[in-house]
């Protein structure tokens, strides 16, 4: 209700936010840089995914990855599928060389909006097992990679551009402890510092927490009757895949998720399945 000194506001005015009328080419203009967005295999991964998405949405895509061929064969569909992109042979581990990438992505594209990263990689041996060398690496890859790349692009991102990481269920596991989950755990940590530290210049970090997925990781090595036991180990009974991954970490990049910033989203399927233990009150 108005008085006779106020003006009569519309109720049009509700739709006046951006949010209320945006579509689904959200990165029309935009360059995106995807760190291990090369397709390495016919079941895909993350860092494709997250490539594709960005592309399909108007994006144009800096693929980086040390399997050149890989990112090859991403910008390669990106192209046949109307859009554009270009490969960087890059080793994300070395300091020099993801400077010289990012440097070089800025020259050819002359903007960066969006970096997203999805390089990581371990094995089964406990903390106490592994060699230095073996703990350096899981470092490296899950963690520094993912510092290095921030460094880098950041000096050439726009005001209001976007970073997501991929991290992984493993960052919340109580043990065995292996140095791929506290490798994990502490590049969520470098995510949320990131946000906060880049939020003066309407940059904002996210970390996508990946849950028991089925791709070309899970698959190497793992019978039928262990990938069945996963699933049901799922709260929503469902394997969960690459693209429900991608699919978050796109999200979280758009101008849908202008206000999330500093959080880590589990995509995980609701986690583990509450099994009927005999705790107090169950029958």
């Amino acid at each position: 209700m108005t008085t006779q000194n106020e003006p009569e506001i519309p109720w049009s005015t509700a739709l006046e936010d951006p949010l209320a009328s945006i579509e689904g080419h959200w990165f029309d203009g935009k360059v995106a840089v995807v760190a291990g967005g090369g397709l390495s295999g016919p079941l895909g991964n993350v860092g494709f995914g997250m490539a594709w998405l960005f592309a399909r949405s108007g994006a144009r895509v800096a693929v980086l990855d040390r399997d050149l061929e890989a990112g090859k064969r991403t910008a390669e569909m990106i192209r046949e599928a109307g859009g554009e992109a270009a490969a960087y042979d890059v080793d994300l581990t070395d300091e020099e060389s993801t400077k010289a990438a990012a440097k070089q992505v800025f020259d050819d594209f002359g903007r960066i909006d969006v970096v997203a990263t999805s390089i990581g990689g371990g094995h089964a041996k406990g903390i106490f097992e592994v060699s230095l060398e073996e703990w350096k690496l899981s470092m490296d890859l899950n963690l520094v990679t993912a510092w290095l790349l921030m460094r880098a692009v950041e000096p050439y991102m726009t005001e209001g551009g976007a970073i997501v990481t991929v991290s992984s269920g493993a960052a919340e596991g109580r043990g065995p402890a292996l140095p791929y989950g506290i490798a994990k755990t502490a590049l969520e940590k470098l995510s949320v510092g990131a946000a906060s530290t880049l939020a003066p210049r309407g940059i904002r970090v996210n970390c996508v927490r990946v849950g028991m997925i089925w791709g070309a990781f899970a698959a190497r090595g793992m019978s039928e009757d262990r990938r069945e036991m996963r699933r049901k180990n799922v709260a929503l009974q469902t394997e969960g895949t690459a693209w429900d991954i991608a699919s978050a970490a796109y999200w979280l990049c758009t101008p849908q998720a202008r206000w999330v910033s500093g959080q880590v989203l589990s995509v995980d399927g609701g986690g583990f399945a509450m099994r009927n233990t005999g705790a107090a009150g169950s029958k």
